[in-house]
């Protein structure tokens, strides 16, 4: 059941404090040099809680591993705090405000009404807090702690790090009532000797501002009659755009949540994230992605070696703990449909030998029963599979394979195209023949030999085009075997798997199968559900990475996922070549009015409104075509 605390207003959420209200949560927030997560709440006296950790990406710590980002939990005991007529001030929240900066509106008991509003630099190592002090009576205001304080020393790979306080309160002052001051406290971190200029705050404000505007209004601005899912996909995409830092190796986007930084996935970055930037025309973004797409080309060997699962320590060193994930045709996939989309035939020269190499690497791992060898997946054989095979693995060459294709043909590659269109044929039979399955009277599919339990992944197929047990599988995603008020278990529990874990990934991406087979009347409140909790309930405002593992941690290329819930889901957008595209009204004319605008494909700029059965589609801002939904989907281009 939903445990509201939030609500929409306009076109962010705000958390109005009830009377006796306890809660806490924390939300991360993401720049160039830093990644600034903030617990927030309310204590059971009613007081603010407030604590502040930030991470610096660039900073590692030894060794240089995964987890090696250097960071400082900054405790509010340890900082300075403000005094009014001497006394500490005590604040009471009123209201929190999120709109990719955290804000919260206190009351106190000296007269005073005090607003924080905390967001990370847009490009350096600082996070910043500014705080406005209102008061309704006179009353002078003092600061318990001087200016730059030292507050911890680390060390690292270069050098040792200082961790920084820095408040711009000057002076003991004295308000009179129906007056106001502001200040700003910075948390930062230098190199030993190295140290930084302080910025302008004010100035460092107007860019997050900017930075949120880049990406929740210039891209794939979805209006429907459903405000918590508009809402839900404006941040999804401020969450999967922000997460992007610059390192030694060029902009590298990673999934944040305390313990990834300055590293890429082929899951998270090169199939989750790649495609969707290339819908935004977001110029970090799509730099960000080309770095992932690029950095895993020296390891593409002429003896087929596998893929590292993650290029860690800004580009220096690798992970592969969990040998073959599969990642070649994550690769396979997302370079593929990262290109088709992006429609820069440069782009996809520069690309398309990586891409044929993946699909080479996957024909070459094929069993004997035609589908594609992998020792895991990526989840990283936390549940039960054989090591041998798994269904995420073939689903996501097949995708890949079909979308290769259209690649080639656009490249006028025609001979690998007809090659790449024939195995993906092949692994189609092999897939149903190998996994598909009846279970619990679902015609369905297993996800690997000899654990027939039913698995979140069953929906890849789907999601790849597969229809052939399209309706059943969804029967089998929607059952109490497999779904919950949270999203779909990763597994069903069993004498395999006791545990209720949720991966929200896996959710989303059924989700959007969903909408892909047209079953929008199934599945739309299962989608406004998911919405409104993330959005609105007890752990806001993101799509999360997965429960109890992991304790709903905001990772970024989930938000990715959502957001591709609305372009490939709802609005069922496919590229066709590298300058066509086709989409689906058909999907949306339930759902009212509904538009996507700014949808960035094949070099132009596209927004689709479907009104009913009427839909409309304009280019770079005039209308070039409309029409009547009749059952088939439109071709662009």
């Amino acid at each position: 059941m939903l445990n509201k605390i939030w609500d929409i207003e306009d076109n962010h959420i705000a958390w109005t404090v009830k009377e006796g209200q306890s809660h806490f949560d924390n939300i991360e927030m993401s720049g160039l040099y830093t990644d600034f997560i903030v617990h927030y709440g309310v204590n059971k006296d009613g007081t603010l809680f407030l604590s502040r950790h930030c991470f610096f990406p660039t900073l590692r710590t030894i060794p240089n591993n995964t987890h090696a980002t250097y960071n400082v939990r900054f405790e509010e005991k340890e900082l300075p705090f403000l005094l009014a007529d001497g006394k500490k001030i005590i604040e009471k929240p009123v209201k929190f405000k999120f709109d990719g900066i955290l804000q919260t509106n206190c009351k106190t008991d000296s007269g005073l009404f005090i607003k924080h509003q905390l967001f990370p630099s847009t490009d350096l190592k600082f996070c910043f807090e500014i705080i406005t002090v209102h008061a309704e009576k006179e009353v002078t205001i003092s600061i318990s702690k001087p200016s730059d304080l030292v507050y911890s020393y680390g060390r690292g790979t270069k050098g040792v790090y200082v961790a920084k306080v820095h408040h711009t309160f000057k002076d003991a002052i004295t308000l009179k009532a129906g007056e106001s001051t502001e200040f700003a406290v910075y948390f930062y971190c230098d190199i030993a000797n190295c140290n930084s200029a302080l910025p302008d705050y004010k100035e460092e404000l107007k860019k997050r501002i900017k930075r949120i505007t880049e990406l929740c209004d210039n891209s794939l601005i979805l209006k429907s009659d459903y405000p918590e899912l508009d809402i839900m996909a404006r941040l999804s995409k401020l969450r999967a755009g922000e997460s992007i830092f610059e390192t030694l190796s060029g902009k590298f986007h990673s999934p944040g949540g305390t313990a990834y930084y300055a590293a890429i996935w082929c899951n998270d970055q090169i199939e989750y994230a790649g495609p969707h930037f290339a819908l935004t025309g977001d110029k970090t973004a799509i730099e960000a992605s080309m770095n992932a797409y690029k950095a895993y080309i020296p390891f593409m060997s002429d003896n087929y070696y596998r893929l590292p699962s993650s290029i860690i320590a800004e580009g220096l060193d690798i992970w592969e703990g969990a040998k073959d994930r599969g990642d070649a045709a994550m690769y396979l996939y997302g370079a593929s449909l990262f290109c088709l989309y992006l429609g820069d035939e440069k782009t996809a020269n520069e690309l398309y030998p990586a891409i044929k190499w993946c699909a080479e690497y996957c024909e070459r791992n094929k069993t004997k029963d035609g589908v594609i060898f992998s020792d895991s997946d990526e989840l990283e054989g936390r549940f039960p599979t054989d090591n041998k095979a798994n269904l995420s693995t073939s689903s996501l060459c097949y995708g890949g394979l079909k979308l290769a294709a259209k690649l080639a043909l656009s490249l006028k590659d025609i001979e690998t195209a007809k090659i790449f269109t024939e195995r993906a044929n092949q692994l189609e039979i092999a897939i149903e023949s190998y996994f598909g399955a009846t279970l619990h009277e679902f015609k369905t599919y297993r996800y690997s030999k000899g654990y027939d339990t039913l698995r979140a992944w069953i929906c890849l197929p789907l999601c790849m085009g597969i229809s052939l047990r399209a309706e059943s599988t969804l029967d089998a995603m929607l059952s109490e075997y497999l779904w919950t008020d949270d999203g779909m278990l990763t597994c069903e529990i069993s004498n395999e798997n006791k545990t209720n874990t949720i991966w929200d990934r896996s959710t989303l991406y059924g989700i959007k199968c969903a909408f892909m087979m047209r079953k929008t009347d199934r599945i739309m409140k299962h989608l406004l559900n998911y919405c409104n909790k993330r959005l609105l309930g007890d752990r806001v405002p993101y799509a999360v990475e997965a429960y109890p593992e992991g304790e709903k941690r905001q990772l970024s290329a989930e938000s990715a996922l959502f957001a591709r819930i609305v372009s490939e889901g709802i609005f069922a957008i496919e590229p066709e070549s590298l300058t066509s595209f086709s989409f689906d009204p058909n999907i949306c004319q339930s759902l009212g009015n509904i538009s996507l605008s700014k949808i960035h494909i094949c070099k132009n700029a596209y927004d689709i409104s479907v009104n009913g059965k009427d839909w409309q589609v304009f280019k770079n801002g005039k209308l070039i075509k409309s029409g009547v939904a009749n059952g088939k989907r439109v071709i662009i281009g």
